[in-house]
């Protein structure tokens, strides 16, 4: 057994992609769920975050795959990801910090953050399933058409992180941070844009009492005729990210 671990251990190293490994929420670290570690262990590590398949992409938009990078494309999951047993205390306008492993060069594109409110009861027992309940937080792609992505930041070894600020208008309760990376490749090549979906589960307090509109679905958000799907990154031309329309307080 030990050795088979190495062995995975090895191949995800080596496998040029990535995940989000750790967070930093409202000036706390946590560690997420570590795909090549994580289900080798009894017992399981208590995560906030979702499970991933590894640092391969989601590439079929249709999939449950593509909400939070579960693996039904592998036929282990038909329900995506499963929920994960914690959820991070957080305080709307706070910030949180995501770290990525190390992004590979030829893998440029965009950075994307939704929120899905949950029930009362918490994330911890709940699938969104095709329900439109995600909203945009956060969003960067291409400066102008220049060879400045978004993602560039992770790619440094000291990367800071991928940032962003959670609403503080939004009401208090239970959330999913759904947070990507959509790796784009030319056009003529299929299946041309690669995703890479983590989700992570918070507890918001604050005063706020906004329920955002214009909530999507994954799958839903993203057609495969979207612009910001069939783009070609190496072709200088402005780029359009995909998805609703970014949700301000």
């Amino acid at each position: 057994m030990k050795s088979f671990f190495l062995g995975l251990l090895s191949v995800g190293s080596v496998a040029a992609h990535g995940y989000v490994s750790t967070a930093d929420i409202d000036g706390k670290e946590y560690q997420l769920y570590q795909p090549y570690q994580d289900p080798y262990m009894n017992p399981a590590p208590q995560r906030i975050s979702r499970p991933v398949q590894g640092n391969g992409p989601v590439q079929d938009i249709t999939l449950s795959d593509i909400q939070c990078g579960g693996w039904a494309e592998g036929g282990k999951d038909t329900a995506g990801s499963k929920p994960a047993p914690l959820h991070a205390d957080a305080t709307a306008g706070s910030s949180v910090t995501l770290h990525w492993t190390k992004w590979p060069e030829s893998h440029v594109g965009p950075v994307i953050t939704y929120l899905a409110r949950c029930p009362d009861s918490g994330c911890n027992d709940w699938m969104p399933g095709n329900d439109a309940v995600w909203f945009k937080v956060a969003e960067a792609g291409r400066e102008g058409t220049s060879n400045n992505w978004a993602d560039a930041p992770l790619r440094a070894d000291n990367s800071p992180g991928a940032t962003f600020k959670i609403p503080q208008c939004i009401k208090p309760g239970y959330y999913i941070i759904r947070h990507e990376l959509i790796a784009l490749h030319a056009a003529w090549e299929y299946p041309g844009a690669q995703f890479y979906p983590n989700c992570i589960q918070i507890k918001v307090k604050g005063s706020g009492n906004t329920t955002p509109s214009d909530l999507v679905s994954f799958p839903g958000a993203y057609k495969p005729t979207d612009p910001g799907i069939t783009y070609d990154a190496y072709k200088a031309t402005p780029y359009t990210i995909p998805g609703p329309k970014l949700f301000t307080c």
